[in-house]
């Protein structure tokens, strides 16, 4: 996730007034702020009847049970499986059989991996079986296996001071975690920046904030013209285990087995529905979280939660009768976990419509109690956004932060439209993020209650503003 960006330039259209008129570009709405922050504030009976119904009445719990029936029956989802099939024709019924409108599946070609058997032994300067998991794309080793003295080091600085000793070893990584965007180029790129001075292998310390000796998963890049090498995470504690033997000047010697295959793209699908607009029914504003997994765990957290979540949006939206002057889409995208496959298809297929999309939301970091909403745009639209956040004053939720984002909107955001993605406690998210212990029971049904009213909120109120959203 997160680290995908395509940019896209692109002339934004102007809508005539009349028909969910932009206040942006040289159509500028006569409207002044006071007007604007008057026709939010109206929306309070309806933000706290979204509230009520989705964390005190029957829907209550509905998203986290909708969630479990999936996970526990399907499973994991890595792209290019049959599980993620399986769960999008799942999904397809259930929007369906829901009565939503326009409910329709978009086809994507995906990349298909399957990680086969693997182990990692280190064999001196004892024997020790090491947890590990391959990481996405990751090429095999033969059949034997690869055995090699292991190269210890903490950055890819210090891999280049010491490339000479690299070459025919396994680097072994053991960077410090600070964040998720500033570690996990250690995953993406360790194997090619190991492969270029010379290593055989590449194991990578799971990117995590804590551990209970667990290895995380991910995807991994190869570069062209550099030669493609096996790779895989290992746990928190034998990576720094491994950097104190090295630095008391023990040697270490691995060895270490994968049976990874890269199969030609396979077919999947991005899951749509929608409740249309009735006034502007051509202008958009679009909820998602991702559909697919990794192979390890359930795939709850990341991203079930986000998934049905935005599903479960438009439900409450349609349990109190509501519909809003835009469409509503929800878009459950496939192939994420790969750079947005699934979303890059989308945004290529509907990027000619891009002046009507009002708003991009996406909800991929976890559904625990949120802190607030992310949102990237204009000062207008961020000013805007802010009073709508006011209307979630009774779940005490009310903060607009910046730098909103996610892998399957950041096309959209860099191409100029305003973009918001839900915020909560991200250091508990990567205890349990690509591991096996990314399972329901980490889902709490009290906080995706709450998660899903915010998120409904949101959506229904922005598509129902009389203008959309200022890029300008």
């Amino acid at each position: 996730m997160k680290y995908l960006l395509f940019v896209f330039v692109g002339i934004v259209h102007i809508l005539p007034l009349g028909s969910g008129k932009a206040i942006y570009g040289s159509g500028v709405s006569q409207r002044n702020f006071q007007d604007i922050k008057e026709e939010i504030a109206s929306y309070g009976d309806v933000a706290k009847a979204i509230i009520n119904l989705a964390v005190y009445g029957k829907a209550q719990n509905r998203s986290y049970e909708r969630l479990a029936l999936l996970v526990d029956a399907v499973g994991p989802r890595l792209s290019g499986s049959e599980n993620l099939e399986k769960a999008i024709q799942i999904m397809y019924q259930n929007l369906k059989e829901e009565g939503l409108d326009n409910v329709h599946l978009e086809p994507v070609k995906v990349p298909h991996w399957e990680r086969g058997e693997e182990s990692a032994v280190m064999l001196e300067p004892r024997t020790h079986k090491m947890a590990i998991l391959g990481l996405g794309s990751s090429i095999g080793t033969p059949s034997e296996g690869i055995t090699a003295e292991a190269l210890v080091v903490t950055s890819f600085d210090e891999l280049q001071r010491r490339a000479p000793e690299a070459r025919g070893k396994i680097v072994v990584y053991n960077q410090p975690y600070v964040n998720y965007s500033s570690t996990v180029p250690y995953r993406v790129r360790g194997a090619a920046e190991a492969a270029k001075v010379g290593a055989v292998a590449s194991l990578i310390r799971s990117v995590a904030s804590f551990s209970i000796y667990s290895p995380h998963t991910g995807f991994q890049e190869y570069q062209d013209g550099v030669r493609k090498i096996p790779t895989a995470c290992i746990t928190v504690e034998d990576a720094e285990m491994m950097s104190r033997m090295a630095s008391h000047g023990t040697r270490i010697v691995i060895q270490l087995k994968m049976g990874a295959k890269n199969y030609a793209d396979a077919d999947s699908f991005n899951t749509v529905a929608e409740i249309s607009g009735s006034q502007y029914p051509e202008q958009v504003v679009l909820v998602s979280g991702h559909l697919d997994s990794w192979d390890v765990g359930q795939g709850a957290m990341d991203d079930g939660g986000g998934a049905f979540i935005s599903w479960e949006a438009l439900s409450l939206i349609r349990d109190l009768g509501l519909r809003p002057k835009r469409t509503l889409r929800l878009v459950l995208w496939t192939a994420e976990e790969q750079g947005g496959v699934g979303a890059f298809q989308y945004y290529q297929l509907h990027k000619a419509n891009i002046s009507n999309y009002s708003l991009v939301m996406e909800s991929d970091s976890g559904t625990f109690l949120p802190s607030g909403l992310q949102f990237t745009g204009s000062d207008k639209a961020r000013a805007i956004m802010e009073e709508i956040m006011r209307l979630l004053q009774p779940l005490n939720i009310t903060q607009v932060f910046r730098n909103g984002e996610g892998t399957d909107i950041d096309y959209w955001i860099q191409a100029g439209v305003p973009g918001a993605s839900l915020l909560d406690d991200l250091y508990k998210y990567f205890f349990f993020h690509h591991s096996h212990g990314d399972t329901m029971t980490v889902m709490d049904p009290k906080q995706m209650n709450i998660a899903a009213a915010l998120w409904a909120v949101v959506s229904y109120v922005v598509a129902d503003l009389e203008e959309m959203l200022p890029r300008f």
